[in-house]
């Protein structure tokens, strides 16, 4: 098995050629993010990851986490890993500095939760929910649940949770049936969720549940949805901690992968009702659930990108050493011919390009994403902060749905790579692939994130957003232009033909989401499919770009990165990007075929 290392030579390059990190140090609140700051988080996190994340996944995955009588017990090395991670910073590095984070930019804590989740995804999964619970109460929380909760949970003292789903309740979260019920300053909460990552653990002292819940006057669907904290202990108003809450976890599921994160299933309220104080306005929970939910999409996004690199890694390691056979071409045994390692076989190594390939777009890709989050967060001026919002919003489900959809595949060819051994589980490689599943569903299914693309990212603006990022993609096919060779022509063919399926697809979308909608809905995953070819082709040719000037200008400490930068993006416009086109026609004219059949011929 192959211990992960993290790859910091293309983080840095997408942060500064692709992103322009200067840019994001100009901004507001940015101004201490120095070079020297950035090399030192960037390299210590690369430590920690290997050091201390990276041996715990394969014992973690073995052991699993273990529940008995109400307590989660996670594996061996967790509860360790999780001090040192927390006594070391890590889990405020985005937060604001106010109630104790670094407050750093997103674009720079990106590469950072990248090699977390590379690292150990069941690990990981804990801070990100954390985050989540931060953001929520940082934006709609009062003053006092600020300065009660925030402290603690950017410490990481205290930990945090969502709380979303029910038994009949999973994407419908118009469904919730959960009740609270007011009582003085508190209410009542009643019922049960599931699926809640890190619902129970060994791990924190407290632990801060955010449950979407109805008052009894609520109005049904989603506009009858309210936002509680519920914390496992109760807190006193001097931050101590009082008597357990009426919230425990009755079990905890056995899962494809991700085995060492405990994924619960809680009860509310068995003895009588669990205290939860109101966030916000009543009525309001799932706009705020939504605050929480957009990052953490991101944030599923970054997962897909840092398991196909994980994978790669695994793979590409096994092939330089595994030999296997001879040369096409060679004479073969006794005629002094050696074997080889499979990586010399060609169609090894069209394998391990596409797995190269694919994650370095999706990576340049998610942290142009944050950049863009960064901007409309902070820039001054009003209208620019408006214009990234609206390009961040859209790249956000493309980010989450394709990142993973495509990591998936990564990691299904990261054992085709092995072989037979790659099915075997001690190689390491399959647990990437089964680890990596889950992300596609995590906070909200790549159909629900499709569907989101088209109808409030395309459709709601009239293809606004669509065209600010076309312009942009359409700046870069004019520079791949000048220059020459093979490599920069395909390049330029292929991201103008990805450009001008997606501008005809978003008129499409325009012209028949409102009266159509369950048209354009039957092929939002092949138009999402599609924008994330393109707009992962465009970061390529954007980094052939970027390669191709640093070495005309001499740049020679590191020629053969730039080299491999040009080479990969050659095999991307070659092997990937011609799928764009042949997506456009699926999208145009395939909805009368997914709507054709009776409900009843599915079954027959």
């Amino acid at each position: 098995m192959t211990q992960y290392r993290a790859p910091l030579r293309d983080m840095r390059f997408v942060l500064h050629e692709l992103v322009g990190l200067d840019r994001i140090a100009a901004l507001p609140g940015c101004e201490a993010m120095s070079e020297e700051l950035v090399e030192a988080i960037l390299d210590q996190a690369a430590e920690f990851a290997a050091e201390v994340l990276s041996p715990l996944n394969r014992s973690g995955d073995i052991e699993g986490a273990r529940w008995h009588d109400g307590a989660v017990t996670t594996p061996a090395g967790f509860a360790e890993a999780y001090r040192r991670f927390t006594e070391g910073g890590w889990n405020g590095l985005a937060c604001d500095p106010e109630f104790g984070g670094q407050g750093l930019p997103s674009v720079l804590a990106a590469p950072v939760e990248e090699m977390w989740n590379a690292a150990c995804l069941s690990f990981a999964l804990c801070p990100l929910l954390t985050r989540g619970a931060i953001e929520a109460l940082s934006l709609c929380g009062t003053l006092q649940q600020k300065a009660l909760y925030l402290p603690r949970l950017i410490s990481g003292e205290w930990t945090g949770t969502m709380n979303l789903t029910e038994p009949q309740a999973g994407s419908d979260l118009s469904a919730v049936r959960t009740r609270a019920v007011p009582e003085g300053d508190h209410y009542h909460i009643s019922g049960q969720k599931i699926f809640i990552t890190y619902g129970e653990h060994d791990w924190a002292e407290n632990i801060i549940h955010l449950v979407l819940a109805r008052t009894p006057t609520a109005p049904e669907g989603v506009k009858g949805i309210s936002l509680f904290v519920v914390p496992k202990f109760l807190v006193n108003a001097d931050g101590s901690l009082g008597a357990r809450n009426d919230v425990r976890c009755v079990s905890i599921e056995e899962k494809l992968g991700i085995h060492a994160s405990p994924t619960c299933v809680l009860a509310f309220g068995d003895q009588g009702g669990a205290v939860g104080y109101l966030v916000g306005e009543e009525n309001r929970g799932l706009e705020y659930m939504f605050i929480m939910m957009n990052l953490a999409r991101f944030a599923v996004g970054l997962e897909g990108v840092a398991l196909g690199e994980r994978a790669y890694q695994q793979a590409a390691g096994y092939a330089a050493q595994r030999v296997q056979g001879f040369e096409p071409g060679a004479k073969g045994a006794g005629n002094g011919v050696s074997r080889v390692p499979i990586i010399r076989h060609p169609d090894v190594r069209r394998m391990l390009m596409s797995m190269r390939a694919e994650t370095e777009a999706m990576r340049a890709l998610a942290y142009v994403a944050a950049a863009a989050l960064d901007i409309a967060a902070r820039r001054p001026d009003a209208a620019e902060r408006a214009r990234e919002k609206a390009v961040a919003d859209l790249l956000i489900p493309i980010v989450k749905g394709w990142c993973t959809e495509t990591a998936i595949g990564v990691a299904s060819t990261g054992i085709q790579v092995h072989g037979g051994m790659g099915f075997i589980e001690q190689t390491g490689a399959a647990q990437h692939l089964r680890d990596v599943r889950i992300t596609t569903i995590y906070e909200g299914t790549t159909g629900i994130q499709a569907n989101d693309l088209i109808g409030r990212k395309i459709a709601r603006d009239g293809g606004v957003a669509a065209s600010e990022l076309l312009g942009r993609m359409r700046e870069t096919q004019l520079a791949l232009g000048p220059a020459r060779g093979q490599a920069f022509a395909a390049m330029r063919t292929g991201l103008a033909a990805g450009v001008a399926a997606i501008e005809e697809v978003v008129d499409w979308v325009v012209a028949t989401q409102a009266e159509n909608p369950k048209t354009t809905a039957a092929v939002a995953v092949p138009i999402l499919k599609l924008f994330g070819i393109v707009t992962g082709g465009w970061q390529m040719a954007r980094a052939a770009l970027a390669a191709h000037v640093a070495l005309g200008a001499g740049h020679n400490e590191d020629p053969g990165f730039y080299a491999a930068k040009i080479v990969t993006a050659h095999f991307y416009a070659d092997h990937v990007l011609p799928q764009a086109a042949a997506l456009k026609p699926t999208i145009l004219r395939g909805a009368a075929s997914v709507l054709a059949m009776e409900d009843g011929a599915f079954t027959h």
